[in-house]
């Protein structure tokens, strides 16, 4: 997941008259663009980022479903392990872009005002059923009424909880953030902070407006606000006041789920990318979840997912809306979600697997309807790295977290300028 986040913080936005050149004719249907059962077999390129082998093996069963269903079309698949982002963007410049590819909703705004990605609104059916989907991954990929892509797999946040350090210390799962920061005063000890806490915007981000803030205002950094200010306090104070929680590098983790699985915390905040990992490298640790304590009453927890979209120029566009709308579709998202290493965005597949009453991952798609997803307008990877950078200096108690946030504000608004 962090890999996804991180992937194109290189952000280009100045795309769109080299690609817009590639596009002439590119609405043509011909015999090769087709995809139907008659005519010459078209090959379609996928190009997406890699994954765990069991993932690469979904993905592969996914894909050879789709190729007997439709045989005239082959599907080229391509993995850019490195650099997704940067690789894709020059591949596009070049004109040798694949048809079909993954966009994480971070970088959706600001690919798809460049015009390289093609809406995909004109091929839907009314049998792909898009009312199905959690609408706020959905909304990811829509701008101005259009819809550029359909989601493809998501996560939300939950809270992960050690079940026999909290029998022990005769503590219930907390249900708001102030009794999270109580609950967490007693499972401190031996060694054990009560929670480990991940430092940064893409997890901060629906606490930071919990309050009535925007951390983004007008495509501008908008975090030294007060109300964002006095919404993220209490994360600070937590670690240097309480004592209570500490980051997953301040006892030799790498990430919250190592640190958890580590048992040097009693509860983190992950996603589904935790349990995978906890089963295979912790299996002896009882854990439960539950949704995200609520902050002034309100619930909330972000969510983080990937899109199919189109590459505008292609000229397989019927044969790579079908591809699109098989992966996306109930079938082939069935498949690919089967072993939950991600979740389906699909309301129905979710029933449909019990993942909406696992003892696990029911907390996760829980959240989906309420979730915040990561993205927000064609800046926040700015805003993201200049908060980051400052915000951790404020946790670690090096200086005010309003200063921290202010010489941040005005160093992001200054790259955005």
């Amino acid at each position: 997941m962090k890999k996804k986040w991180l992937a194109g913080l290189g952000m280009t936005t100045m795309l769109m008259g080299s690609l817009l050149a590639g596009c002439s004719g590119s609405d043509e249907t011909n015999s090769e663009g087709s995809g139907g059962s008659g005519g010459e077999k078209v090959e379609v390129t996928l190009a997406g980022w890699g994954g765990n082998p069991s993932e690469q093996k979904l993905l592969k069963q996914t894909i050879a479903d789709f190729e007997e269903k439709f045989p005239n079309i082959d599907v080229k698949h391509e993995v850019i392990s490195e650099q997704y982002m940067d690789v894709l963007k020059t591949r596009l410049i070049g004109g040798e872009g694949p048809d079909v590819f993954y966009l994480d909703a971070l970088e959706a705004p600001a690919l798809i005002e460049t015009g390289v990605v093609e809406p995909l609104d004109e091929y839907v059916t009314e049998d792909f059923d898009t009312e199905d989907f959690e609408k706020p991954m959905l909304e990811a990929f829509q701008v101005d009424g259009k819809t550029y892509g359909f989601p493809k797999d998501y996560s939300t946040l939950a809270l992960f909880y050690n079940k026999k350090m909290f029998e022990e210390t005769g503590v219930e799962v907390p249900k708001t953030w102030d009794e999270l920061r109580e609950v967490s005063k007693a499972l401190t000890k031996d060694g054990v902070y009560g929670f480990g806490v991940a430092p940064e915007l893409a997890r901060l981000y629906h606490i930071a407006q919990a309050s009535g803030g925007e951390v983004v205002k007008d495509d501008k950094a908008n975090f030294a606000s007060s109300e964002v200010v006095e919404a993220l306090k209490p994360i600070v104070d937590q670690h240097l006041e309480d004592k209570t929680s500490a980051q997953a590098s301040e006892v030799g983790a790498n990430w919250g789920g190592e640190m958890f699985g580590q048992q040097k915390a009693a509860m983190v905040i992950e996603g589904n990318w935790a349990i995978p990992f906890l089963e295979d490298t912790f299996p002896d640790v009882e854990y439960g979840t539950a949704e995200l304590p609520a902050i002034n009453g309100e619930k909330g927890t972000m969510a983080y997912t990937v899109g199919y979209v189109m590459n505008a120029a292609s000229e397989k566009k019927e044969a790579s809306w079908k591809l699109i709308s098989y992966l996306t579709g109930k079938e082939g998202m069935e498949t690919w979600t089967s072993k939950g290493f991600a979740l389906p965005t699909r309301k129905s597949v979710a029933e449909k697997l019990g993942y909406d009453e696992d003892p696990i991952r029911g907390a996760l798609v829980a959240g989906a309807p309420y979730a915040t997803v990561w993205q927000e307008g064609t800046n926040l990877p700015i805003i993201m790295n200049n908060f980051n950078n400052q915000f951790i200096a404020a946790f670690l108690g090096d200086r005010p977290l309003d200063d921290a946030l202010k010489e941040a504000q005005k160093q992001a608004n200054s790259e955005i300028q």
